[in-house]
């Protein structure tokens, strides 16, 4: 018999991250579909849910020219204004729905979901399931409601499992001291890089400060002509029982990122630019040489002892490598004697609206998703093999990013599935798709619009 990746079995490529849900099962789903949010992942979902001549789609945003913009490129597709922070609106509106696609920020999943569950409602996300998410499983399952999510892969005696996922711009337009550009605000792409992680190594829980988080960032190889480093990200320990391989003696997913990056963030952090408190000096007017001045005790804005004190506290593990990050904080204008535009008086807003505007996609710039499942297996007879699951992903810069296509585009496949009645997603609770009945459909649909992954065996 031959032997195959693990992840052959069930995994459809990259948007690790979906849920779905359904009214009673024996109830016809309703084709009327409700979209929540205008962001950069619906269009691709829209776009796919409205090939099929019998779905009605509502895009609701707070700004109902947001909602227009959006549902004007698009056949009977209708916009609403809608704050989903009015429960009586939001439950009006999900109620007069078969399916409700939920692309705003998860901080809001829970409340879409008992509005959904108050009318039996599906839902659909493109967010991980949160605790709070899994408390609301009983009355999913009460209401005959499905919810799916996180769709990876499954292995069998799987000894290791290692998951990196990185979404970059294109080699060509990492043009900057970053080596990262931003599609959407750039805080949450920051913050993600001071978490603290957990992971299971060799039978042992691992644990990470969110404050050594960037040191631990090693070169990672996924595919050749990329200079990636990786790093361990948030809790992946409870990943050994959602994926059902409790035989694992190491479970890490984590993060992507250029060679040069975690290092030039770690220093950012060390002077104070992440920090979210407010600042009562931080004042309109002040120059950017000022506001680092004061963040960090230097003795004066003069460049010079600005540099100094950066030495300092940046801790740099070499002088070529502090030189180059220097290089960079001035380029970022951040040691300049320019105004600075003040936003929400912390450091962190503030050096992110300057980063928004140098460190944005510009036209003809395309951005990748790369993300690499590895599996060490060990078969019956005692041997043990080494799989890669890879999915390289660029965008298209006259169409979709990458990570709209896919995120977007799976959701859209999932809630097609459930519209159609799919046996595997026909049924109530709270689910994660990591079985092979419900990641095979979606994976072969997802191929279908370009989104493959390559499976290899590691010689």
């Amino acid at each position: 018999m031959s032997r195959r990746c693990p992840s052959s079995k069930c995994q459809p490529p990259h948007t690790d991250r979906l849920t779905s849900s359904k009214p009673n099962p024996h109830h016809h789903v309703s084709n009327k579909i409700l979209v929540l949010g205008s962001g950069m992942v619906a269009p691709p979902c829209i776009e796919y849910l409205s090939r099929n001549s019998d779905n009605q789609i509502t895009v609701a945003c707070r700004t109902l020219s947001a909602a227009e913009k959006l549902a004007a490129g698009y056949p009977r597709t209708t916009a609403i204004a809608l704050d989903v922070a009015s429960e009586a609106d939001l439950d009006k509106h999900v109620a007069a729905h078969g399916v409700v696609i939920s692309l705003i920020p998860y901080i809001h999943h829970v409340a879409v979901i008992k509005a959904a569950l108050k009318s039996g409602t599906h839902v659909v996300t493109t967010s991980y399931v949160s605790d709070a998410m899994r408390e609301l499983d009983a009355d999913a399952k009460h209401a005959g409601i499905t919810r799916i999510d996180e769709i990876h892969s499954q292995g069998e005696k799987v000894l290791e499992f290692y998951s990196y996922c990185g979404g970059l711009p294109a080699p060509e337009c990492a043009d900057n001291p970053l080596g990262f550009k931003f599609s959407w605000s750039p805080r949450g792409a920051l913050l993600s890089q001071r978490n603290s992680a957990r992971f299971l190594k060799n039978g042992s829980i691992e644990e990470i400060s969110s404050d050594e988080l960037m040191a631990t960032a090693v070169p990672y190889h996924v595919v050749d002509g990329y200079d990636f480093v990786a790093y361990p990200n948030r809790n992946s320990v409870p990943s050994r029982d959602f994926y059902r391989i409790p035989e694992a003696h190491t479970v890490i997913r984590g993060s992507l990122r250029y060679k040069g990056n975690p290092e030039f963030v770690q220093a950012l952090a060390n002077l104070g630019w992440l920090e979210q408190d407010n600042k009562a000096w931080l004042k309109d007017g002040m120059t950017w040489a000022e506001i680092q001045q004061k963040a960090t005790g230097a003795s004066s804005a003069d460049e010079s002892a600005l540099i100094a004190r950066i030495k300092e506290l940046a801790r740099f593990p070499n002088e070529a490598e502090g030189e180059r990050i220097i290089a960079g904080m001035k380029w970022m204008g951040i040691l300049s004697p320019q105004k600075a535009t003040v936003v929400s008086g912390n450091l962190i807003d503030t050096l992110c609206a300057q980063l928004e505007t140098l460190m944005s996609f510009g036209p003809g710039e395309r951005d990748l998703v790369m993300l690499q499942h590895k599996f060490v297996v060990e078969w019956a007879d005692g041997q043990k093999e080494t799989f890669t699951s890879t999915l390289e992903l660029l965008g298209d810069p006259d169409r979709y990013s990458a990570m709209a296509k896919s995120v977007g585009v799976t959701c859209g496949i999932a809630t097609q599935l459930l519209l159609d009645g799919h046996p595997a997603i026909h049924k109530p609770g709270v689910w994660a798709p990591y079985t092979k009945d419900i990641c095979d459909p979606i994976r072969e649909l997802v191929e279908k619009e370009g989104i493959k992954v390559v499976e290899r065996k590691v010689q």
